[in-house]
């Protein structure tokens, strides 16, 4: 086994210095300065230090003070180091799971949640209203009026707005994408981008492999085209398994398309590795298979500069990639977008058959918008506040929820990832939890198997006030008396 670079094997002494007591909480770390000479190392090595132990969430920076313990939480799971479920074994290839069963599933847990009275939401994948820019955007819209008065009654361009285009093509350089404005279609949030991506390249009754865990939206996309969803083991420290793609790839001759959450994949939070990342392109582009890119999330990673995208790897256009500014500006505009590749013209074909064209109005004040330094002030205040979110869920979790109670900390975006001990039954949580006006989303939604029964997620979105903690305390006692599983 590799030896832990010298970092790391600093940042595990002062971890067990922390659990042991010896640094308690709320008392300051010894500074960079100290660390430097303590250990003799460099001011990079001690930086990273105090970064390791932050990002365990161990430690918290304070302006112009240092780095303070805070109150220790129970291990932060699955990581590198030590995963909370194994990737399973590539020996034998998966099976394609038959296109039944989870729109119904999911169906009665939109049905429930719309049904019962609805205290404290826990659902979301979205920050609250609060976060988003709203006034701006206001502005900007009644603007857009002004200067346009017959926005409301003209027939839309084909596309989308120029500007709009042009504003998302200019923005998408930084994460890699070289692209035209007439390359970019708008849609109605990347949901509608996923599925004109899959109609471009499928038909009914291919197969469409995708991440397990993934979104129980696309399960509802694939069923209503009547495709069939083939899940690859998908971890949360490293993804999805490329090798386990490649092998049903051999196993399956009707694999159609791959989609890939590769930035806060949800429900895991996990990252591609850059690695991965070539490897995955490079495999799709040999097999002729289509490569469908969600980067939904990518605008929220905690990064110094924005991750390169599958796309950005691409020189064949054989991704399609589809992106949404619904979790980074603003929700209820629905404002989506894809670049087709190879498929751009069918794609746009089939836009123009399905819905037509989006409404201009919101995509011109959100050109002004994004095309401004406002946006990127916007983002940093954004990653901050979910960052906060997510370390006082973290925290209330480990506090009220039994011993044995796992959970991902993502770097970046509104959700947590949680693994109930001794696998009890997420769905039983759900029809407790729901009769005392706590909405949750089970495991079980994010998979035709029942492989993630004993898992949940938690929203983040909203900020952790008296309603969420208190919430969190009563969905830890309801933990308890759960039965574990036989």
């Amino acid at each position: 086994m590799d030896e832990l670079p010298l970092y790391r094997r600093l940042a595990e002494h002062y971890l067990a210095a922390i659990r042991a007591g010896s640094l308690a909480q709320g008392e300051r770390m010894p500074s960079v300065r100290a660390l430097m000479r303590l250990h003799g190392v460099s001011l990079s090595t001690a930086l990273q230090v105090c970064r390791e132990l932050e990002r365990q969430g161990w430690l918290e920076a304070r302006p112009r003070s240092g780095y303070f313990v805070r109150r220790p939480r129970r291990a932060v799971l699955p990581s590198v180091e030590e995963p909370s479920v194994e990737e399973p074994s590539v020996a034998l290839p998966p099976d394609p799971a038959q296109y039944v069963g989870i729109h119904a599933r999911v169906s009665d847990f939109v049905l429930r949640g719309q049904a019962h009275p609805i205290q404290v939401n826990l659902s979301g994948a979205r920050g609250a209203p609060e976060l988003y820019p709203s006034q701006q955007l206001k502005n900007a819209a009644i603007r857009a009026l002004r200067q346009d008065p017959d926005l409301l009654v003209r027939v839309a361009p084909p596309g989308g707005n120029a500007r709009f285009r042009a504003a998302l093509a200019k923005r998408a350089m930084a994460s890699g994408i070289v692209c035209s404005p007439e390359e970019v279609t708008i849609t109605h949030g990347c949901i509608e981008a996923l599925n004109l991506a899959l109609r471009a390249v499928a038909r009914p009754g291919d197969t469409i492999a995708v991440e397990s865990p993934t979104y129980y939206g696309l399960f509802q996309v694939l069923e209503s085209l009547g495709l069939r969803a083939l899940e690859i083991p998908t971890s949360a420290s490293r993804g999805i398994s490329v090798d386990a793609l490649e092998l049903a790839i051999r196993t399956y001759g009707n694999i159609k398309a791959v989609v890939v959450v590769p930035h806060l994949q949800n429900p895991l939070g996990a990252v591609l590795p850059e690695s991965k990342k070539k490897r995955l392109v490079e495999l799709c582009e040999q097999s002729g298979i289509a490569l469908i890119e969600d980067d939904t999330y990518g605008e929220l990673i905690e990064s110094e500069t924005p991750l390169p995208t599958l796309k950005a790897l691409d020189k064949t256009g054989n991704v399609i990639y589809c992106a949404s500014l619904h979790k980074t500006l603003a929700p209820g505009m629905r404002l989506g977008w894809m670049l087709g590749g190879r498929w751009h013209t069918r794609a746009a074909l089939l836009k123009y058959a399905q819905t037509r064209y989006n409404e201009e109005w919101p995509q011109i004040a959100a050109a002004e918008f994004i095309g401004s330094g406002a946006f990127e002030r916007h983002l940093r205040r954004l990653r901050t506040a979910l960052r906060g979110q997510r370390e006082r869920m973290a925290e209330a979790v480990a506090a009220y929820f039994p011993e044995g109670t796992r959970l991902t900390m993502p770097n970046g975006g509104p959700t947590l990832w949680l693994e109930l001990p001794e696998r009890r039954s997420s769905k039983a949580l759900f029809d407790v939890a729901i009769r005392d006006g706590i909405l949750l989303v089970p495991g079980s939604l994010f998979s035709n198997s029942d492989r993630f029964e004993p898992f949940l997620r938690l929203s983040c979105g909203a900020p952790h006030s008296k309603e969420v903690d208190g919430a969190i305390r009563r969905l830890g006692r309801m933990v308890e008396r759960l039965p574990a599983a036989r």
